[in-house]
């Protein structure tokens, strides 16, 4: 395992760490609290240090879980976790001080945790980002002790450079994939001036840059990628990366076309990231042991060249950025 500093808090976290949506079950499936288990041990043993997850991933259980496998391991973990999108209807007037005082307490609650390394604002709207009282609550909890650090998870650029301008915000989880450049574009030279460390999420689009899917793969009911692919049910950007998904094959063939045969696309799509130097780790997420220990496979991958990385760039510019860049 390679680690890298998360900006200025002292934290130095594993390159390839593990996010925990769909930790335990596929997406809408159900929670199975013995392979969350196994994957959350496993990620420990491989030398994975920081885990993210939210209160409302599985309505608190991933929470718990990654709380109990803290308290069971002599390691030092560090546990990121996020809080707003229980707030219903999920709207600037509903966040106030207090109900997010209140979402703190009881992530260590669930948790069974004297004090979170790190809680993030979970993609809040954006006229939250214009509100001081907001950002001067979690000081007030860093002070208390409930909080070491303050990061926000954001939709877009625009929100991550807005929330960086607030000093006690110190990380920022946004989507940074092979179809999502923006963030490096401006925010990466802005978070390494002010020393912001960098959570890439969604690394593999869903899934899309995994390069397992076709035009006749079928997702459940349940799963975001069936029926969120339009933003119905929260931000589009966090399906696919909001790409349309037929598009997204065609860029995935593209991909193919470029690398040897003996790169997995998986792998790939993972060291792409890793390639940019400010990011301090993506966290791509599992729902089963196999998929845990792949991930891992890219840390010990040859540096994408740079007539590579210009392959890519040029995929994302013809097929990609039309669609997608000016959104996000």
């Amino acid at each position: 395992m390679k680690y890298r500093k998360l900006g200025d808090t002292g934290m130095e976290v594993s390159s390839i760490s593990l996010g925990t949506w769909q930790v335990g079950g596929k997406w809408g499936s159900g929670f199975d609290k013995r392979n969350a288990e196994q994957i959350l041990n496993e990620a420990v043993d491989a030398g994975i240090n920081f885990i993210d997850t939210a209160d409302v991933y599985e309505n608190r259980q991933s929470e718990k879980a990654v709380g109990k496998l803290i308290r069971s391991r002599s390691e030092k973990i560090h546990v990121a976790t996020k809080c707003g999108r229980f707030l219903n209807p999920h709207i600037n007037e509903a966040y106030q001080p207090g109900v997010l005082r209140n979402f703190v307490e009881e992530s260590l609650k669930n948790t069974g945790l004297d004090c979170l390394d790190l809680i993030q604002l979970h993609c809040p709207p954006s006229e939250v980002y214009n509100r001081p009282e907001i950002f001067e609550e979690f000081e007030k909890l860093k002070q208390a002790g409930k909080i070491k650090h303050l990061g926000v998870s954001v939709e877009k650029v625009e929100e991550a450079l807005k929330a960086i301008e607030y000093p006690n915000v110190k990380s920022i989880q946004i989507i940074f994939n092979m179809f999502r450049h923006k963030p490096a574009e401006q925010f990466f030279a802005e978070a390494k001036k002010k020393q912001v460390g960098i959570i890439a999420r969604v690394p593999l689009a869903s899934g899309l840059l995994s390069g397992k899917y076709s035009t006749s793969t079928k997702f459940s009911k349940e799963d975001h990628r069936n029926f969120n692919r339009n933003g119905e049910a929260f931000d589009q950007g966090e399906t696919f990366s909001g790409v349309n998904y037929n598009l997204g094959l065609e860029a995935v063939d593209k991909l193919k076309s470029v690398f040897p045969t003996d790169f997995s696309l998986v792998h790939l799509a993972l060291k792409w990231i890793l390639m940019f130097e400010e990011v301090s780790c993506v966290i791509p997420g599992v729902s089963k042991v196999d998929q845990l220990h792949s991930n891992l496979k890219a840390i010990g991958l040859r540096e994408i060249s740079e007539a590579e990385m210009e392959s890519v760039r040029n995929i994302y510019d013809e097929l990609i950025r039309p669609e997608v860049h000016h959104r996000w």
